[in-house]
């Protein structure tokens, strides 16, 4: 079995970070949400991965590679314009082959890894298997019809959902999946919906199995659900010090404090992480919190957050929660007479001011 990894798209929802960055590299506990889906296909066993990018970019290939790191070989396919999920399938055809594979959209996570559904697949003997999870806004999803414990409908994203389930995005697929995405038109928002396919191999009479996440499964398109997913990570974690935290400093619960970092005269609750050569001076870190790699907070405090690399966080006199900050992002307290605020601001960026 193979896997195949979508990593294109432009990231509307997250801009401005995603401007800048493929929102697929965009860290959770300080670890790209595209790493989490190549462990759990390696995890369940799959060493051959097929990871589909946007043709006008090779920042996802020059940062992952070649998957030497975790003992798998990566191949990259480029996609020249988003056409939708089913048109990604089309693309990778050459890739897969006849073998089966998993899809795998690369800023999904799901706890538990892969290989539950891969056994459920062979297990029920179909030819296509869906994961689902319950929402409470389906009508964001492809929604499948359920009767009888059998899927006899999907629809993509409908006004009136027909069940409270979510086709979560994890699928797996024998080679028919090429006939249906073979066969389609495009829908109204000019894509091939993956959701299309679904029904195609239902009406085509191909058997659609599915299984249920009872664990937690979050789509990270919106801040709110990067937020999310960042917390169930680092609440999964494990303590780990491996940085310097001096007498005057309280580090309580699960905090994971890498290599280099340094906690000075502060506090930090867990969960929580502290990147590769950050600094926390005379501040607090509330829970749910990573930050990054070489930023400096000092006489300030972060709750519930996500700071990525190379920030400066100085002297800030509110607290900082529920935020999400790109690399390199300065706050810091302005010097002399008046006290005034003071912004540099990319376009679609969002501040609020207490």
């Amino acid at each position: 079995m193979k896997a195949l990894i979508a990593s294109g798209g432009r990231g509307t929802r997250l801009r401005p970070i995603t401007h800048t960055q493929n929102k697929h590299l965009i860290p959770i506990a300080n670890k790209p949400i595209l790493y989490y889906a190549i462990e759990a296909a390696v995890d369940a066993g799959i060493k051959e991965i097929g990871i589909v990018h946007n043709a006008d970019s090779r920042e996802v290939p020059d940062y992952v590679g070649d998957g030497s790191k975790w003992g798998a070989k990566i191949s990259y396919i480029l996609q020249e314009t988003p056409g939708g999920l089913a048109q990604v399938i089309q693309l990778a055809e050459g890739f897969v082959g006849k073998e089966s594979f998993v899809f795998y959209l690369g800023d999904n996570m799901v706890v538990g890894g892969l290989k539950r559904f891969v056994e459920d697949f062979q297990r029920q003997q179909c030819n296509c298997l869906l994961t689902l999870a319950k929402v409470k806004d389906p009508e964001r999803f492809g929604v499948p019809e359920i009767q009888g414990g059998m899927i006899v409908g999907v629809e993509e994203k409908p006004n009136a959902p027909k069940s409270q389930y979510a086709v979560a995005g994890i699928y797996i697929y024998d080679s028919h999946i090429f006939e249906a995405v073979k066969n389609l038109k495009p829908s109204s928002r000019g894509e091939l919906e993956i959701s299309d396919a679904h029904q195609y191999l239902i009406d085509k009479g191909y058997k659609v199995g599915y299984t249920e996440i009872t664990g937690w499964w979050k789509d990270t398109g919106k801040p709110v659900d990067l937020l999310e997913a960042n917390r169930l990570v680092l609440d999964n974690a494990t303590a780990r010090n491996d940085g310097e935290v001096d007498q005057l400093s309280d580090v309580a619960g699960k905090v994971v404090i890498e290599a280099g970092a340094k906690v000075i005269n502060s506090k930090v609750r867990g969960p929580a992480i502290i990147g590769k050569g950050a600094v926390i001076e005379n501040s607090y870190i509330g829970p749910f919190t990573s930050i990054g790699d070489r930023t400096h907070v000092k006489n300030s405090e972060v709750e519930y957050s996500i700071i990525l690399r190379d920030c400066r966080i100085v002297s800030v006199g509110i607290r900082i929660e529920g935020s999400i900050l790109g690399n390199d992002v300065e706050i810091v307290e302005a010097n002399g007479k008046p006290r005034v605020h003071r912004f540099m601001i990319g376009d679609q960026s969002r501040i609020e001011i207490a």
